[in-house]
């Protein structure tokens, strides 16, 4: 495993230690090599269904996720910085269905202060169900220490 590996995957763990992501049962990973954030939502909870009596996985919930993958996806390029989403759109293509879902997120053109990502969420069977394009602002400053997911790396 690269150095750099090894830093999303401490990233990760600490933020899969946040409540966000176990308030969905969702957990967070970057493939090694890979240049993907990826939401994992294992099994799917009734309340994550959605509105009107269907059993496809509500708007609002593909859209906290949206953010995490979005805003995560820009760690990246330094899981030693900050990262905050500052603008998410999203479009619906098809019903998200199944017991499970993933979101991945990418990384589309990087800057030093401002990222644009993308990132599709596939349902149980593996189809694109929902796409969404986002700008990530990139801290120029380290996490303090105690502070944010990675801030316990060492330099």
């Amino acid at each position: 495993m690269s150095d750099h590996d090894a830093l999303l995957q401490r990233y990760a763990d600490d933020f899969n230690a946040s409540g966000l992501l176990a308030a969905f049962g969702a957990r967070l990973s970057f493939a090694p090599g890979a240049r993907k954030s990826i939401v994992s939502v294992d099994q799917v909870r009734p309340a994550m269904r959605g509105g009107l009596g269907t059993a496809a996985i509500n708007g609002g919930v593909m859209a906290a996720l949206f953010d995490v993958a979005l805003g995560t996806a820009a760690s990246l390029l330094d899981p030693l910085r900050a990262t905050a989403t500052v603008q998410l759109s999203m479009r619906f293509e098809r019903p998200c269905t199944g017991d499970h879902f993933s979101c991945e997120g990418w990384v589309e053109q990087g800057g030093k202060s401002l990222v644009f990502t993308a990132a599709h969420i596939l349902d149980a069977a593996g189809e694109i169900c929902a796409r969404a394009e986002g700008v990530v602002r990139v801290s120029q400053k380290p996490w303090s220490k105690g502070a944010s997911p990675g801030s316990a790396l060492e330099t």
